[in-house]
Order: C-alpha cells, then structure tokens, then sequence
C-alpha cells in the first residue's frame, strides 16, 4: 500500500514538472512571438519610411540654354540692383525651354509646355544674376528646377502608362518631357533645397531647414530654462527641504504634471505667455517657455532619482571631514549625480523636440517661408513641419514628409548617444 502510495505521489509530481516545463516554454514561445511580431512592424515601419524617404534627396531639373537678355533684365543698363532684383528671370527661363520645340506655338501649348517648368527656375536665375551681374548679355547651360509633377513622374511614383486622366501631365507634356529625355536634358540631380530652404507651397522648393533652426532655439529656451531650474529643485527638496505635508503635496503635484497630456501645456502657453505676457505669437521663445513647462517635472524626477542614488556615505564622509551641507552638496554629491542627471535631461529634450500638439496651440503651425534668425522671429519646427507636409495633397510632400520625420528620428538618435556618452564621461567609481 506505501509502494503505491509512493508510485503516486512520483507520477503526480512528475506530471506537475511536466506541465509547468510545458508552461515555460509556451511562456518563452509567446514571448518570442511578441517579439519577432514588434520587430517585425518596426521593420515594415523602417522599410517604408526610407522606401518614401530617400527620393527626396533628388530633384529632377531640366538642362537649358538660358540667354540673360539685357532686354529682360535691365533695359536701360544701370545695372541697379533693385531693377536685377524686379526682373523677369521666368521668362528667361520659359524662352529658352521654349526654343526646343519651336512647333508650339499656340498660347494654350506654350502655357502647358512652360507648366513643366518650376517657379523656382526664375529665382535661380535671380540668384545668379544679382550675384553675378557679369552674366547679362552670355547665354549659359544650366540646370533648372522642374515642376513637382515632372519630378514625381520621373522618378516613377506615378506612372506614365495610365489613362491621361488618372495623371496630372496629359499626354502633350508627356511628349515633350520624352522629347527631353531623349535629349539628354532631364537628370534627377541633389536636392539641395531640402536641407537649405523654408517652407514652401511648391514641393520643390520646399525645405527643412527653416523648422531645423525653429527648433534649435526652441529647444536651446528650453535648455536654459529647464535644466537649472530641475536641478535646483531636486537639490532643495533632496538635500534642504524637511519632510511635512508642504513638501509632500508638491512631490505628488510633480509627479502629476509629469502624466499631464501635453496639449493641456499648450492652452497654458497661450494663455499666459501670449494673451497675458503679450510674447509674439509662433516664435520659438515661446515654444520653448512652453516646452520648459512640459520638459521640467520629467527633469525634477530624474535629477531626484540622481540624487538619491549617491550612497548616503559619500555625504557622511563629506559632513565627518568638515564640509558644511553646501560644500557637501555641491563638492561630492552633485558631481556623482550629474551623469543621471544628464541623462533625463537630454531624454526630457528629446520627447520636446518630438512635441508637436503644444506648438500647434501657440501657432506654430504658421507658414512660415523665411528662415528664423532669433528666438523672438516667426517659426515652425520639424513636427510641425512634418503636420504640415502631411496635410498637403500634393504627391511630392509625400518624400519630403518621410525624409523630414527621418531627421527628426536621427536628432532624437543623436541626442540619446549624447546622453549616453555624457554619462560615461562624468561617471566616477565610488
């Protein structure tokens, strides 16, 4: 009867160390698949994002034989600079396309021919003369920007053997644009407009570093504002501040405005900073004023978790040797702590510069064409831009709304390895 009863008792926990095996590796194979399935969409996300994104760094530009009649640009040579400036350089350029096909000669066909044509062709031909006044009267070969319907048709993201009507070119620019082709004067060349230039309504004129520099001083108010004013705050309620109910009630108020939805940091921004203060409206002072509110509770945590996690001796030994709480603080506590500090800082900075609902309250979300040249000027930034070029029909914003969130993630890249080597850089052994 025990021999049975021992049998038992071994088969029961035998299958009891079966099934919990059994239960451990479907645990591991659920794990497993969850992850292969996150790394699987981050892939799909990562394919799609640079199969949009990459176009972007070319732009289709037509060569052309541009004569700088002095007829056009300054009849009566004075050579002024306000004259070279007031020109018309577009129909230089719309002269000298039309000189290839001299068959067009109705005024409904050379409108459609001279559509293939960007508007940006005239103010590189502006750019050039007023820079280079020596031009008028030469006849140049140059490349000039096509529209932003050739550009997408040359580069195949739209095809070109569908119906005429089911494409923005109809089939008498599409001739032409072969015409071209044929002759050696299409070329999809660098686009060096896309890291130059501002917004722009025409897609091939549109660029990201007008939102690049909105940024930069955003986030450089941001900074100056955020980071001395978290680290004060953790020190005093760290290492000065006793415990009672005053300072609790604000560590819970911290940690709420850390959870507060963004957005809620934006109705304030514009209540206060642009209705009451009277700040000037979409300019990165008040961005950053803005995102300092949102940036410095997440900053306040992390420079406490800092803090708190310097061994209580280094402060005793500090006290023994005959530091008072200041030197303490300052000399041995706030140089082991710095590294964290860094560190939540620059993450803090990071998940401001991603923010995009709190600009949009305080307008931000302007069209904005000149690039800002100090934080009180009108400016949008990357987000922003990226709302913006997202909302706009035109298929060419498409590459250009990829390209600009794959900056934006290589900022963020670049700030999360500036945060990790500062921290191995202040980091010290004790």
């Amino acid at each position: 009867m025990s021999s049975l009863s021992n049998l038992s008792v071994k088969e029961a926990v035998a299958r009891g160390i079966a099934r919990r095996y059994r239960s451990e590796r479907v645990f591991r194979a659920l794990g497993l698949t969850a992850l292969l399935i996150g790394l699987g969409f981050l892939a799909f996300f990562f394919y799609t994002l640079i199969g949009n994104s990459y176009t972007a760094l070319g732009q289709t530009r037509f060569k052309l034989d541009i004569v700088f009649s002095p007829d056009v640009i300054d009849p009566q040579a004075t050579r002024d600079p306000e004259t070279l400036r007031n020109a018309d350089y577009q129909a230089l350029a719309r002269n000298a396309l039309g000189a290839l096909f001299p068959e067009v000669t109705s005024r409904g066909e050379r409108r459609e021919l001279y559509a293939l044509l960007s508007g940006g062709a005239g103010l590189e031909l502006q750019d050039l003369v007023t820079n280079e006044p020596a031009v008028i009267g030469e006849t140049r070969t140059l490349w000039l920007l096509a529209d932003d319907d050739v550009d997408v048709l040359v580069k195949g993201q739209v095809p070109r053997d569908v119906p005429e009507a089911d494409r923005r070119i109809d089939d008498r620019q599409l001739g032409w644009l072969t015409a071209l082709e044929e002759q050696g004067r299409v070329d999809v060349q660098f686009n060096r407009y896309f890291f130059t230039r501002g917004a722009s309504s025409d897609p091939e004129l549109a660029g990201i570093w007008g939102a690049t520099v909105g940024s930069f001083f955003m986030l450089l108010v941001t900074l100056a504002l955020s980071f001395p004013l978290g680290v004060a705050t953790a020190i005093y309620l760290e290492e000065f501040a006793k415990r009672n109910r005053w300072t609790d009630l604000i560590e819970v108020n911290i940690n709420n405005l850390a959870a507060v939805p963004s957005i809620v940091f934006g109705l304030l921004g514009l209540a206060l900073f642009i209705n009451v203060f009277g700040l000037p409206r979409s300019s990165p002072v008040v961005g950053g004023l803005v995102l300092s509110l949102m940036t410095l509770p997440v900053i306040i945590i992390a420079a406490r978790a800092a803090l708190t996690a310097v061994p209580p001796s280094i402060r005793e030994a500090a006290l023994g040797l005959g530091a008072s709480k200041m030197q303490m603080v300052l000399h041995h506590v706030l140089p082991l702590a710095m590294p964290g500090m860094l560190t939540g800082t620059i993450i803090g900075m990071a998940r401001a510069l991603g923010e995009s609902a709190p600009l949009l309250m305080i307008g931000m979300v302007a069209f904005i064409v000149d690039v800002p040249d100090s934080p009180l000027s009108p400016a949008t930034a990357l987000p922003v831009q990226v709302y913006l070029w997202a909302d706009s029909p035109e298929r060419a914003f498409v590459e250009r709304t990829s390209a600009a969130i794959v900056v934006l993630l290589l900022f963020l890249l670049v700030m999360n390895a500036t945060a990790i080597l500062l921290r191995k850089r202040f980091e010290r052994r004790y």
